[in-house]
């Protein structure tokens, strides 16, 4: 029959548990930064389509959420991406509005 023993990880041969954390928080880094820079692009393509405001949507929404995304992967930072979302939100809200 199967052994039911308990398995000592920290005493198992190749144990790659850091390994694994390190995969895990890049793998939620990137879906982070990746859901981010999605949403940015649906808030520009709002913009263009419920207000026709093609400079605030196409250039500035989609250059800065671009640079948020590059910023984001190449450093591992969240900020970029955080600051572009933030920008995004309230070009839309402005194109909104006005």
């Amino acid at each position: 029959m199967a052994d039911h023993s308990e398995v000592a990880y920290t005493a198992a041969d190749g144990n790659d548990y850091r390994e694994h954390e390190s995969t895990y928080e890049s793998f939620i880094h990137y879906s982070f930064v990746g859901a981010l820079h999605v949403i940015c692009i649906v808030l520009g393509l709002g913009i263009v389509g419920l207000t026709s405001h093609w400079l605030i949507g196409a250039l500035v929404v989609f250059v800065i959420a671009t640079i948020g995304l590059v910023h984001g992967l190449a450093t591992g930072t969240r900020g970029g991406i955080v600051t572009a979302f933030a920008v995004s939100a309230l070009c839309f809200t402005y194109s909104v509005m006005s």
